[in-house]
């Protein structure tokens, strides 16, 4: 009886697939000049944006009053806190080009004192660097960028809302999927729970978020070249205790190399973005 359950479940996502593809449930995307990796997933329509980024902003906040009741959270005139929201500033106009919604998303960078060597960029451009990751490092501009950017690529992709669709769609069964197929009416069944720190992404959606972040931080006049020798440094980190980075960006033993293939196609932008200044 399992068995046939599963069997069902399969099926019935190959056609939502191609139901919600057809239904053209996806925005559109514009302006993209260099790097081509495909459409997003349709089944992240399975949860509402709206929602998601709206939990992502509580959780943010979250963690910023506890960073801040601990002294954690550094201040805006903090040298760190300016150099990153200046790098920021300069890749975030650029976003647009990804996904329409980043226009209008209420983008946020902070720092927290911690000796974790992690980033992220939550739904709806919630950014946050740990101390860690800066100064175990020894981060450039152009490494930090490459972090930023890959990050930023996440939430721009909307990685997180496919993974929680994925997730509840095994969740909900084959009966359930069967009757939202037919009307539409449990939408409201996908739930939100969860700490976004810990949800991990694919090796496809880390791949992913190389190459868009590497177009997004080329485009911004940071050299891609770095994401070399990002993961180079990041490698080193992880021959003791893998650092917390790795542990929800799961790196494949050609990362390097992949990014290696992609810098043909975005070197250009960079020269361009030099050419500007």
């Amino acid at each position: 009886m399992e068995g046939r359950v599963f069997v069902h479940i399969a099926a019935i996502l190959m056609v939502l697939r191609g139901s919600l593809a057809a239904m053209a449930f996806f925005m559109p995307l514009t302006g993209l000049a260099q790097v081509d990796v495909g459409k997003p997933s349709s089944l992240r329509n399975l949860v509402p944006a709206d929602q998601l980024e709206g939990s992502a902003a509580q959780q943010y906040g979250d963690l910023k009053r506890q960073a801040a009741a601990k002294g954690a959270l550094a201040p805006d005139n903090h040298p760190q806190v300016r150099r990153l929201r200046d790098i920021a500033a300069k890749i975030i106009p650029f976003a647009g080009k990804w996904n329409p919604r980043a226009a209008h998303w209420r983008w946020e960078v902070n720092l927290i004192g911690s000796k974790q060597i992690n980033a992220f960029c939550m739904p709806g451009g919630k950014i946050a660097f740990y101390t860690g990751i800066l100064d175990t490092l020894k981060l450039t501009d152009d490494e930090v960028a490459m972090i930023m950017g890959h990050e930023i690529a996440h939430a721009l992709r909307e990685h997180a809302r496919e993974r929680i669709a994925k997730s509840e769609l095994t969740n909900l069964g084959a009966s359930l999927l069967g009757e939202f197929l037919g009307g539409g009416k449990y939408t409201g069944a996908f739930q939100l729970g969860g700490s976004f720190l810990s949800l991990k992404f694919s090796r496809d959606d880390e791949s992913e978020a190389d190459v868009v972040g590497m177009e997004l931080a080329a485009r911004a006049g940071f050299d891609p070249r770095a994401g070399v020798s990002l993961w180079q440094k990041m490698g080193a980190a992880g021959r003791g205790a893998p650092p917390q980075w790795l542990s929800t960006h799961p790196s494949g033993g050609n990362r390097i190399q992949e990014i290696e293939r992609h810098l043909p196609q975005v070197m250009p932008l960079y020269q361009q973005a030099l050419a500007k200044r």
